[in-house]
């Protein structure tokens, strides 16, 4: 794993761009990924090789329409990040501009000369990878990549254009303004252009910093969950979200006031990368958490079903069951207590919900990319900063939080529910006529789940011999043509993977 992580870190560094920023999201996976893995990737966090300050200067000249020394009164040559996108380095402003703006250290925030290019490659080998994906039935009925790849594309153009970054950060810094957890820096708007951004100089304890942390009298098992909670405000109430909260974007800022409720606050930085829920995913993501909180499994299935996440064509019977079953057993459990599960438990429920589990009845809809993002970031953050931190110790509270805030429509709720009950009384009597109907006539059908299993048990291992036998005719015809005919012998062996891999894939199919 360490070599693999070894090689994939150079290649992201090689190839920059859009490459480190999949380096940066699999190094803050703490929560599910080895740490031979996440602890090779985590330079790719705030550390990409620097571009040379000439280049710096030429670019920010040229977007200023001025010299830097005209323009700031100082400015250091070397980078505080190198960034996949950036470069930022320390300056100051001018007296006049200081006394205007009511700032004196600001950050210099350049683009990386030619990322436009890069990116562009970035995005047209991501399409292409789509197109081929959307080929694939597996993938084309879960997901719609193209238009996946569109919203990704969409984002990423976005993020290189630091005046729709400024413009974003302000949103952010309304959303938050009476709340005295989260702290914004302000935006010099006279210094920024489309390729240069100046910033107030916000910088401080990086997040998953743990011993500065503790030498600033913070506990890191209190900002997890501080942390986590300033996300689900975002997603679960703004509708307006950081989509890229890796740790090099994050401060912890002591505070010196000591009637603040916390002594410190989250910084957030680099608003190039934001989500929007729309209110009727957001009303339908609350209803997920409120029945995740409390366990409930047809609770679970209707918000699921509202969010979009649900094929239409899904079993939700046997999928709520399954779920009931899911969250009687593991749910609360953190992924630190999953991992010391028996593997046989695991197995038993495999063996009981297979069908359930291989059907994958959910689809990914619009808009949900940047949200899974933003929580995967968020875990695997909150799970840097105290190794024993359970999301659901975090998501029971605020769900409870919301239950009450939305205890306000319970009228609303209740009479909905009777209309419901009532529609169904008056359609009973349509319905037992339809089921004797069928009765008497022979067409009713019932469905016997063991018996389709075995069913399908036989088909997979008839499908599995088919595929030996092709491989093992397509190997050895190989192996016998090779010797007169090196090309066509070769191309017969490699053509043996095929129905390999379809007879190992269908064996999988017999948990």
């Amino acid at each position: 794993m360490q070599r693999f992580a070894q090689s994939f870190h150079v290649l992201a560094v090689d190839l920059g761009g859009l490459m480190i920023k999949v380096g940066q999201f699999l190094s803050t996976r703490l929560d599910v990924l080895p740490p031979e893995i996440t602890q090779e990737l985590e330079g790719l966090q705030d550390e990409v090789p620097p571009v040379p300050f000439s280049a710096i200067r030429t670019l920010a000249e040229a977007e200023l329409g001025a010299t830097l020394e005209q323009l700031f009164a100082s400015v250091e040559e070397t980078p505080i990040a190198a960034a996949s996108l950036g470069q930022a380095h320390r300056a100051r402003l001018r007296p006049g501009d200081a006394a205007d703006t009511g700032l004196d250290r600001v950050v210099l925030k350049v683009q990386r000369p030619g990322i436009n290019a890069i990116v562009d490659v970035d995005l047209a080998a991501l399409r292409k990878v789509g197109g081929w994906l959307s080929h694939v039935r597996l993938v084309s009925d879960r997901a719609d990549m193209p238009a996946l790849v569109e919203e990704f594309a969409q984002t990423s153009l976005e993020e290189i254009d630091y005046l729709n970054e400024a413009a974003n950060s302000g949103r952010f810094a309304a959303d938050f303004a009476d709340d005295g957890r989260v702290e914004v820096p302000d935006v010099v708007w006279e210094r920024s252009t489309r390729r240069v951004l100046t910033l107030e100089d916000v910088t401080a304890i990086k997040i998953t910093d743990s011993e500065a942390l503790l030498a600033a009298d913070i506990d890191p098992a209190q900002v997890a969950p501080g942390f986590a909670s300033v996300m689900f405000d975002q997603i679960f109430a703004n509708g307006f979200f950081h989509a890229d909260p890796h740790p090099g974007n994050i401060f912890v800022t002591p505070v010196t006031d000591t009637s603040a409720e916390r002594p410190w606050k989250l910084t957030f930085i680099d608003f190039g990368m934001m989500g929007e829920v729309p209110a009727s995913t957001r009303s339908g993501l609350r209803k997920l958490l409120i029945a995740a909180a409390s366990r409930d499994g047809k609770g679970l299935m209707s918000a699921i079903s509202d969010v979009g996440v649900l094929v239409p064509s899904a079993d939700t019977v046997e999928l709520e069951r399954a779920m009931t079953h899911l969250f009687a057993r593991f749910g609360g459990m953190g992924f630190a207590e999953l991992r010391e599960v028996d593997p046989r438990e695991f197995r038993d429920f495999a063996v009981e919900f297979g069908d359930v589990v291989r059907s994958l009845p959910f689809q990914m809809p619009e808009n949900f990319l940047l949200i899974i993002r933003a929580m995967s970031l968020t875990s695997g953050v909150c799970s840097s900063l105290d190794p024993r931190f359970n999301l659901w110790d975090s998501v029971e509270p605020y769900a409870a939080q919301l239950l009450r805030d939305e205890r306000g429509n319970i009228v609303q709720d209740v009479a909905q529910q009777a209309l419901d009950a009532a529609g169904t009384a008056l359609g009973l009597p349509k319905r037992l006529d339809g089921l004797l109907t069928r009765l008497e006539d022979g067409s009713l059908s019932v469905a016997n789940p063991r018996l389709e299993q075995q069913v399908r048990r036989i088909d997979r291992t008839m499908q599995r011999s088919a595929s030996a036998l092709i491989f093992g005719a397509l190997l050895i015809a190989g192996s016998v043509v090779r010797a007169d005919d090196t090309v066509l012998g070769n191309l017969l062996m490699i053509a043996s993977a095929v129905p390999l891999l379809h007879g190992l894939w269908a064996g999988r199919g017999g948990l």
